[in-house]
């Protein structure tokens, strides 16, 4: 539904549950992308917001001012941008930071752009340093100095640009400096979306792939789908394949239960990269605190990929907690797994939480 076309080949692009898209993603989304704003499900005060901001562009008949989108993969920025330059009537071009490595490579783009057309450049915090200060220029005086000649002789040489509208979208807005965020016009925070909003979506997701579900099945999907509307699309089609092979191709409760138990995607969204974290932390060091290197060792992956890959979601979710002794499961960890949770034996200690 409202997903973005980021790419990634590392762990969390071969999970089922992973939040950045694969090429079997980009190819679905591209026909399930929402045309217009109001067809877009969720997010509604960025939505109204930037409602406001394209329709005062319209109304003076100027392009509309630079937005900035931030907010974790899958939530809807790619999509976003191409609405933007469809409210606009507008041409869009697509690129991203990491693409950018040389002041030159924007210079081509920035140059060849048309009047009111949308740049959309994704990952944007992702962009080199000599870029990014070109852009500062382009951005505010739509303008950029290109420099001709090595050395002594060199020529800066200015290049007047037609009026564009930049939108950036970034995973990471801490890492963009100062003076270009307040380069932006319009700064929206894309939220992960609550289960009724990604109901809407997988009705929506399924009634455009033909697919049969009720009300149930949709529910099933949405609780399991992370608050991402891209996950909850990539779940759909692997229930879709299972009620297609085992049932006769509706998708109720019981069938979207019984495919992604087989997908080993459980109730709260957790996958086994994610069970095997609390299981570790659980059975093996008690709850913890335990230190990160020694958990990825237990669960047998790289230290980055329990960290940035498994932990961020159940860090979010409340099952585990950061602290400056290590990693610590919470109470809703043990209830979750259906363990008990050990307590003190001591004369006057208390459990690991305090109780």
């Amino acid at each position: 539904m409202n997903w973005d076309d980021t790419t990634d080949t590392g762990a969390d692009a071969e999970r089922l549950v992973g939040a950045v898209a694969d090429r079997e993603d980009q190819a679905v989304e591209a026909a399930l992308r929402p045309k217009d704003l109001g067809e877009f499900i969720g997010q509604e005060k960025v939505r109204e917001q930037l409602d406001l901001v394209l329709r005062a562009a319209r109304a003076r008949g100027a392009t509309a001012d630079h937005v900035l989108l931030s907010g974790a993969p899958g939530l809807g920025k790619t999509t976003l941008s191409m609405i933007i330059a469809a409210e606009m009537g507008a041409p869009i071009r697509i690129t991203s930071g990491p693409a950018i490595q040389h002041a030159g490579d924007l210079a081509a783009i920035l140059s060849s752009l048309q009047e009111g057309e949308v740049l959309f450049l994704d990952e944007i915090h992702r962009m080199s340093r000599p870029a990014e200060e070109m852009l500062y220029m382009a951005m505010e005086d739509f303008r950029v100095d290109v420099i001709v000649g090595k050395g002594p002789g060199a020529t800066a040489i200015p290049l007047e640009l037609p009026p564009f509208t930049l939108v950036g979208a970034t995973t990471r807005a801490g890492l963009l400096p100062p003076p270009l965020r307040d380069r932006f016009g319009f700064t929206g925070h894309m939220e992960f979306y609550e289960p009724r909003e990604l109901e809407r979506v997988v009705h929506r997701s399924a009634n455009l792939l033909d697919v049969e579900i009720d009300t149930a099945g949709a529910a099933e999907i949405a609780g399991r789908s992370r608050g991402t509307p891209r996950i909850a699309n990539r779940l759909l089609r692997r229930v879709r394949d299972y009620a297609q092979v085992k049932a006769d191709g509706l998708i109720t409760r019981e069938i979207a239960h019984a495919a992604l138990a087989v997908y080993e995607v459980d109730e709260r969204g957790l996958d086994r990269l994610d069970r095997a974290v609390l299981e570790a932390l659980l059975k093996l060091f008690g709850g913890g605190p335990v230190g990160l290197s020694t958990l990825a060792v237990a669960v047998g992956e790289e230290r980055e990929t329990v960290e940035e890959v498994a932990e961020p979601f159940l860090v979010r979710e409340g099952l585990l907690a950061r602290t400056p002794r290590g990693r610590v499961a919470t109470p809703a960890a043990w209830a979750h797994l259906g363990l008990t949770a050990p307590r003190a034996t001591g004369p006057g200690q208390q459990d690991l939480f305090g109780t």
